[in-house]
């Protein structure tokens, strides 16, 4: 048998809670705590990155597949950008992920992963043709 984190982490979860409500600083487990608020951070940034990829893998099916367009992929659209402006406000630091240039190249493989899931035979660029703050824009639809 482990410990407590280990074990059973939402019991390990409770019980910094309650020691930390009670001030018994010595009898914390410091470094799981630490780890523990490090994935919290991890986990917005994938949030991020995930709902970045499926807004940019809409719009290169928009862009490179305008036969096959379709109201859904509007509607995605639409949805991711606003989720993604929901996440920044609550997450204001995401914000400067945007304009990260290796953030931005990551996002781009991940919706090319998505994109040729479902297509067939299409050339995507290999580098996005948009920034994300394009992207992100509500008025911003690519012309074939």
């Amino acid at each position: 048998m482990g410990n407590l984190y280990e074990d059973d982490v939402l019991a390990w979860a409770e019980r910094q809670a309650s020691l930390l409500r009670a001030g018994r600083w010595s009898q914390l487990d410091i470094d799981n705590i630490a780890e523990e608020i490090e994935d919290v951070g991890k986990s917005e940034k994938r949030e991020l990155r995930r709902r970045l990829a499926v807004l940019l893998e809409h719009l290169a099916k928009w862009r490179y597949q305008p036969d096959h367009r379709a109201s859904s992929w509007l509607t995605t659209i639409r949805v991711q950008r606003l989720d993604i402006q929901t996440l920044v406000r609550k997450v204001p630091s995401l914000k400067r992920l945007i304009s990260d240039r290796e953030f931005a190249e990551g996002v781009w493989r991940d919706a090319l992963i998505l994109a040729l899931k479902e297509t067939q035979s299409v050339d995507f660029p290999m580098e996005c043709p948009w920034t994300l703050d394009q992207a992100l824009a509500s008025d911003f639809l690519p012309d074939p």
